[in-house]
């Protein structure tokens, strides 16, 4: 997370925001003290569109806008009552297959497809259904279905106090997203070093030695637990040593490249209204960019008076080579593109263009094998543990409910809340 303040503009250059899927987020924002930062998104941000044919449509949000909506054909629209009565399937699908079958390929092209690209910047074809989007399959495995599903799977998250994806609010920070893990630093204090490369671990009689090369210094660490939280290609080379089946089962996920490019206008300049969180645009409309949001629309205090800023999204799965433009030619590539969708006249006032060679792991079809293999070397390491986003889920709200049940496997692991670092708060002993 990382929050930048340029030209009268904040943006961001990683995540732009988080769902409050889960009531740890408020724990977490009450420990930290934040509760007056956390700000949630102007209404406005329900709304979500989507391009077909060159036009915006809305994505529907109840039952009569899914009815009166031109955004799926009434043959589609019919498709979807077939749903409930549709077998389970026989073998491993990825999310394109799965889709397809139960509801159809128009709202594959139209709704999934475009929503697999701005959240996991990927082809619906190359991700697994069940290890990408493990609660809609679990739909079908536990329910029989989709409809059934989302009746039988709303009454199991009002009890346990959770939120849908699409129910859920978005919120950032009145600073940014980078407000979140500045505060965890400085709560944390001494204990939290910067700029510190773990370079191996090594089993030891009581735990594990970590080498960690910090401030040019190699530095020898005891433990009685390691969490590795590093992307998977650099976790790769750490446990090696220990397993060269699953150093090469890691570096083997694949993380395709994304540029973000953040973009200041006039407001006047923009004749699209500015009333939703943003666009998404399905393969099938053929575009240089993935989607846009409307960074000023949704946040407060993102753009100068008189300016609205965007963020658009290029390359992913879809169309990787674009990241091999310059900053310069990517950029106009990208602003053409939203420009021409939006109605936007006139140059932007300020762009900036971010890089992510290696963006977004890839829970590709066949993951599961890997993510065996990665619990197997748990089992075989007691206290060696990965917590990051190539295991469990990708978003914010993912990453926040790992690191819970990677704390609480840690604390029952250690015997007793007593053995936890005792320059941590009360509030971070779980």
């Amino acid at each position: 997370m990382k929050s930048v303040r340029r030209k009268g503009f904040l943006y961001e250059t990683g995540p732009n925001s988080a769902l409050e899927t889960t009531p740890l987020f408020k724990e977490l924002v009450a420990d930290l003290g934040l509760e007056s930062e956390m700000v949630y998104a102007d209404p406005v941000g329900k709304n979500r569109f989507v391009l077909r044919d060159g036009r915006l449509m809305a994505l529907p949000m109840g039952p009569g806008a899914f009815i009166r909506t031109p955004l799926f054909s009434w043959k589609a629209k019919f498709r979807l009552m077939a749903e409930p009565f549709i077998g389970r399937a026989e073998k491993e699908e990825s999310i394109a297959e799965f889709v397809t079958r139960r509801i159809g390929s128009e709202f594959l092209d139209y709704a999934i497809d475009p929503f697999v690209a701005g959240v996991y910047a990927a082809q619906p074809d190359q991700l697994s259904v069940r290890a990408a989007f493990p609660k809609l399959y679990a739909l079908e495995e536990k329910y029989g279905g989709l409809i059934r599903g989302m009746i039988g799977g709303a009454r199991e998250r009002k009890k346990r106090e959770e939120k849908a994806k699409d129910r859920a609010e978005s919120f950032s920070f009145l600073s940014g997203m980078q407000t979140l893990p500045n505060a965890l630093a400085a709560r944390l204090g001494t204990s939290f070093v910067t700029g510190a490369v773990l370079r191996s671990v090594s089993p030891t009689r009581t735990g594990f030695r970590a080498t960690v090369l910090s401030g040019g210094k190699r530095l020898g660490i005891s433990a009685r637990s390691v969490i590795i939280a590093m992307p998977a290609h650099a976790a790769a080379d750490v446990v090696r040593p220990l397993s060269v089946e699953t150093a090469e089962a890691l570096a083997s996920i694949h993380y395709p490249p994304v540029a973000s490019i953040f973009a200041g206008y006039r407001t006047g300049d923009v004749r699209q209204p500015l009333d939703g969180f943003g666009l998404l645009i399905p393969t099938k409309e053929r575009r240089k960019i993935l989607g846009v949001l409307w960074s000023s629309s949704l946040f407060p205090r993102r753009a100068p008076k008189g300016m609205s800023g965007f963020t658009l999204f290029a390359g992913g799965g879809r169309q990787p080579e674009v990241l091999e433009l310059s900053d310069k030619r990517l950029a106009e590539l990208a602003l053409k593109e939203m420009a021409s969708i939006m109605q936007i006249q006139g140059k932007p006032v300020y762009w900036h263009v971010e890089r992510w060679p290696k963006a977004i792991p890839q829970y590709t079809v066949g993951y599961s094998s890997t993510l065996d293999r990665l619990e197997k070397f748990e089992e075989a390491n007691p206290g060696l543990v990965f917590c990051s986003n190539f295991v469990g889920g990708i978003s914010v709200g993912d990453c926040v409910l790992s690191a819970r049940r990677t704390a609480e496997r840690i604390d029952d692991l250690l015997g007793s809340e007593k053995r936890l670092p005792t320059n941590l708060p009360e509030s971070s002993r779980m």
